[in-house]
């Protein structure tokens, strides 16, 4: 782990999501206001999880568990060769608004993977093509961050098929392998994570 920025950045390995939403929670909850923000980089064993705004279920039965969770947004898919970036940042600290943080971590992937990538209005998130590679969610207790963003990369993109990804039917899914990166998802993931330290700084 290193301290960049009074941001620290942790490579996690493949964890569990629910003991992972636990840490996120208890990390939030018990920070002070000289707590340093940090960045955890990982990947999730297969897990559906169900954000906020999620009504819908499952389309087929696919032996998958599926969490309810407390971020933002509606259902997703997270497994193994996926970048997650949870985000443990003091908005209200650093003057950051919501939708700015939504938008710097948006950008952040934009940058690493070039001018193919966008936004799409009114749909968080990153797309190539038309096809979503990056989704977001965040959630905000007292102006500070957890959550964050899930950057597909070398990964079984099946499961995405049982799913409407972040409520959109037929909404397509690609990965970086697919748009020529050779990298690991902990790869890609410590450069996406050194990106947003930056647009942290410049925030």
């Amino acid at each position: 782990m290193t301290l960049v920025e009074e941001v620290l950045v942790k490579s996690l390995g493949r964890v569990e999501y629910a003991p992972t939403l636990q840490a996120m929670r208890a990390f939030t909850a018990q920070r002070g206001e000289a707590t340093p923000d940090e960045i955890w980089i990982l990947e999730h064993p297969p897990v559906y999880t169900l954000g906020q705004a999620a009504s819908a279920a499952l389309k087929f039965e696919t032996g998958i568990p599926l969490v309810k969770t407390d971020r933002g947004g509606d259902m997703t898919y997270h497994g193994p060769g996926q970048a997650v970036l949870y985000t443990l940042v003091d908005l209200a600290r650093r003057g950051i608004k919501v939708k700015q943080f939504v938008r710097l971590l948006e950008q952040a992937v934009i940058d690493l993977l070039g001018p193919r990538a966008e936004r799409r209005p009114g749909a968080p998130g990153v797309y190539v093509g038309g096809a979503k590679i990056a989704a977001l969610g965040i959630r905000v207790a007292r102006g500070r961050a957890y959550h964050g963003l899930a950057l597909n990369v070398d990964m079984d993109l099946a499961p995405f098929s049982a799913i409407d990804p972040c409520g959109y039917p037929g909404l397509a899914v690609t990965q970086a392998r697919d748009l020529g990166f050779t990298e690991t998802a902990a790869q890609l993931g410590e450069r996406v994570a050194r990106i947003v330290v930056q647009h942290l700084d410049d925030a």
